[in-house]
């Protein structure tokens, strides 16, 4: 099979170990910069040329698109995906997971618990936005931010309205989210792919902070979970039309709340932590489903 992986950085822990994997099981794998590719959209000779060449075809497509270059990276995903290219996750459930409000309304549609959550671009009534989620102390968000950047904890009201004042002043839209106190900085990474979750670490925020994510200090440790945990993360990548995902769940008093689903999770903590080869997972599952005749789930 002919595989691309579409990454600005294939030096990076995933790429590598993807690229490594579809080597080790007879695949030829190409890593492609999507800023560097340009597209023919002509429903006669649809196209994909990269850096002064056309492509040809691929087989299959794993998307690695950052956060920064989703609107670009996702459209020369959906080249591929009108070039008869199988999409390892489909264009279209990556920018619904990528949109934090639409992938939070979506999960909300579907009846999946998490933490109750206020949307808002420039609220009229502070205190009113703060009420709604139920008061201090709550999470403040930008919807923009990634990897634990543009979130703050707000302890007190007051300093809720200070964060929410001075986000406002970026005119930026802001997700205010109740702070579910007995995760103490916890969290669980469930990592899905189609219906099953292969793997779970459980994240601990470095002292003194609230953040999990391993980029910032965080750390990580094998973890068993609940068949509710499993259920729900299935159920979230499903809703959003995600093959391979990382659901994160906070262990609330009330059950498992879902606090984000990411569509292009890392690789690198949940393999040294578990031993797990989840990239080797990843090609075996784009054998079983890269086949000729395949159907876009999203409709592309």
């Amino acid at each position: 099979m002919k595989i691309a992986i579409l990454s600005r950085d294939g030096s990076l822990y995933s790429c590598k170990q993807l690229r490594a994997a579809a080597i080790a099981r007879g695949h030829s794998v190409e890593i492609i910069d999507p800023l560097s590719c340009y597209m023919n959209i002509n429903p006669a000779s649809a196209a994909v040329h990269y850096r002064g060449r056309p492509l040809g075809h691929f087989d299959a497509v794993i998307p690695r698109i950052g956060t920064m270059t989703t609107f670009y990276g996702t459209a020369v995903l959906r080249q591929f995906e009108m070039c008869g290219s199988y999409p390892l996750n489909e264009s279209v459930a990556i920018t619904r997971a990528r949109d934090k409000l639409r992938s939070l309304q979506l999960l909300a549609r579907q009846g999946i618990d998490m933490p109750v959550t206020g949307f808002a671009h420039s609220p009229d009534d502070t205190r009113d936005l703060i009420d709604m989620v139920g008061g201090a102390p709550l999470v403040v968000k930008l919807v923009e931010g990634t990897q634990g950047i543009g979130v703050v904890l707000a302890e007190t009201r007051q300093a809720a309205e200070s964060v929410i004042d001075a986000f406002r002043g970026l005119n930026a839209h802001i997700l205010v989210q109740e702070y579910i106190k007995e995760a103490n900085g916890r969290d669980i990474r469930c990592l899905v792919i189609g219906q099953q979750v292969v793997g779970a670490i459980e994240r601990q925020a470095k002292e003194g902070d609230f953040r999990s994510n391993l980029h910032r200090g965080g750390t990580a440790k094998r973890v068993e979970i609940t068949e509710r945990e499993r259920e729900i993360a299935v159920k979230a990548a499903l809703t959003l039309g995600l093959d391979v995902a990382g659901v994160d769940i906070l262990r609330a008093k009330r059950g498992p709340l879902v606090m984000e689903v990411n569509a292009s999770p890392g690789l690198e903590g949940i393999e040294k932590t578990t031993g797990l080869d989840i990239a080797s997972m990843m090609i075996a599952w784009i054998e079983q489903h890269a086949q000729p005749g395949f159907r876009l789930k999203t409709g592309g």
